[in-house]
C-alpha cells in the first residue's frame, strides 16, 4: 500500500531582507522529505514542464511527472529578516491543471491515501477530485492553493489574494482532513463535511477541530531561520503519523515537533536530521 502526494514543484526565488537566492519548491516537494523519513512507502506525483526537477527529491525512483507546458514560479519575499511571519507573495499563476486522464497511467495499483497540495486553483478541477474520492481511501488537503486568485499584475507575476469560491464545498465534502491558517479560517469557516480540520497559526501553535478541539503548542525554535515549506512539512508529519497511530494528538504533537526544527534550517526536512 502505498501513500500518494500530489501537487505541482515550482521554481522558487526566495528574498529575505536584501539577500535572494533561487530554489526548488512546492508542498508535495517540502512533503516527500519527511515522508521519506517517516512514511517511506509514498509516490510524489507532480505536474510542472521541466522533468529535470524530479531529480531534486529525495528518492527520484519515488516520484511521478506530468508534463505540462509550464512550470509554477513564486516569489516568497521577507521584507525583515527578523521577522520571517511576515511574507510577500507572487506567482505566475501557471494553469496547468491534473486531470483525471493524468492520473489514470501513474497511480499506483494499492493506494493508502492521498495527500493534494494544490498551489492554486487550477491545479485540482472537481472532476479530478471525484476521481480520486472514488477510491474510498482517506483524502488529506491542503487548502490554501485553492483560494489563490489573481491580483495585480507585476511584470510577468501577480499579487496574490486569497477569495473564497462555491465550489469549496464540494471539493472538500467527504475528505478526511483539510490543513489550513488561521486567515483562511476567517476567510471560508470552519463548516464542512470532513473528518477533522487543522488549523495551524505559527508560533501560537495549532488547533485540530473534530466532534472537539485539541490544541498543540508550538515547539519553541531558538534560531528562526527559514519558515518557506514550514506547513507543508506540518501537514507531512501530521499525516505520516495519523495513518499510523489514528490519534490526532500524537499527530499534532509530532508535526509541531517536525516544522520547528525545519524552521531552524534552510531548505526542506533533509538538512537537519
Amino acid at each position: 500500500m502505498t501513500l500518494v502526494v500530489i501537487g505541482p514543484v515550482t521554481h522558487d526565488k526566495v528574498v529575505i531582507g536584501d539577500e535572494s537566492s533561487h530554489k526548488i519548491g512546492g508542498a508535495t516537494y517540502f512533503q516527500s522529505f519527511v515522508f521519506e523519513e517517516f512514511y517511506s512507502d509514498y509516490l510524489a506525483i507532480i505536474n510542472c514542464g521541466d522533468e529535470s526537477l524530479s531529480r531534486e527529491f529525495p528518492s527520484a525512483d519515488k516520484v511521478r511527472v506530468i508534463l505540462k507546458d509550464n512550470t509554477h514560479f513564486f516569489v516568497n519575499s521577507y521584507p525583515s529578516k527578523d521577522d520571517l511571519n511576515v511574507r510577500n507573495q507572487l506567482s505566475n499563476f501557471a494553469d496547468i491543471p491534473i486531470l483525471k486522464s493524468d492520473l489514470e497511467s501513474v497511480l499506483p495499483e494499492d493506494i493508502d491515501a492521498f495527500v493534494l497540495n494544490p498551489l492554486n486553483r487550477y491545479d485540482f478541477p472537481c472532476e479530478t477530485i471525484e476521481y480520486l474520492k472514488s477510491f474510498n481511501v482517506p483524502i488529506f488537503i491542503s487548502v490554501q492553493g485553492f483560494l489563490r486568485v489573481q491580483d495585480r499584475q507585476v511584470n510577468d507575476n501577480y499579487t496574490i489574494k486569497l477569495d473564497n469560491f462555491n465550489e469549496l464545498t464540494t471539493i472538500l465534502s467527504g475528505v478526511n482532513a483539510i490543513f489550513l491558517d488561521e486567515a483562511e479560517e476567517n476567510l471560508i469557516g470552519l463548516d464542512y463535511d470532513v473528518d477533522e480540520i487543522v488549523i495551524t497559526d505559527g508560533s501560537n501553535g495549532s488547533r485540530i477541530v473534530s466532534d472537539g478541539e485539541i490544541r498543540i503548542d508550538a515547539v519553541e525554535c531558538d534560531n528562526l531561520v527559514d519558515t518557506t515549506g514550514c506547513g507543508d512539512t506540518y501537514m507531512a508529519a501530521y499525516v505520516s503519523q495519523k495513518l499510523m497511530f489514528k490519534s490526532s494528538q500524537i499527530a499534532g504533537n509530532f508535526a509541531s515537533k517536525i516544522a520547528s526544527q525545519k524552521i531552524e534550517n534552510f531548505g526542506p526536512y533533509k538538512f537537519y536530521k
